[in-house]
């Protein structure tokens, strides 16, 4: 059987994803990748591309979606202390103010465009470790 290219490419990148979101990270990787507090001052149409970038999200491939969270790392980590769903992760007990990048365009090669999907109010979804977020599972309205 033979796998194209793009089949290829397409592979990797999912398996790269999926390691990228993986618990295993610190808290300190989930400060570096999902806190932005205060928010960066930028014009919305280059808060994404600059993010993304500043925090190291484009190399070597680009990281699809990023959900920034616009509020102190301490305070997404009360999460930590409340009781966990079925599935082992904990929700803020308020919602707070985040930002949803996400790649436009079909490469997920750089260079790396995003677009601001949604900047809104919504309860953060975390994996805990040691009391700590580790993993941003998602957000809910």
């Amino acid at each position: 059987m033979q796998v194209s290219m793009a089949g290829w490419v397409l592979c990797v990148t999912l398996v790269l994803a999926a390691l990228a979101g993986a618990q295993g990270q610190s808290y300190q990787a989930f400060q570096q990748k999902h806190v932005d507090n205060p928010r960066t001052r930028l014009p919305a149409r280059n808060y994404c591309n600059t993010m993304m970038a500043r925090r190291g999200m484009t190399r070597p491939v680009c990281k699809f979606t990023n959900t920034f969270v616009h509020a102190p790392g301490m305070t997404v980590a009360r999460a930590c202390s409340r009781t966990p769903d079925g599935q082992g992760y904990y929700t803020t007990p308020n919602r707070l103010s985040v930002t949803i990048c996400r790649l436009s365009g079909g490469s997920p090669r750089p260079p790396c465009r995003y677009r601001i999907a949604q900047t809104v109010q919504h309860y953060v979804r975390v994996g805990c470790r040691g009391g700590r977020p580790v993993h941003l599972q998602n957000t809910i309205p």
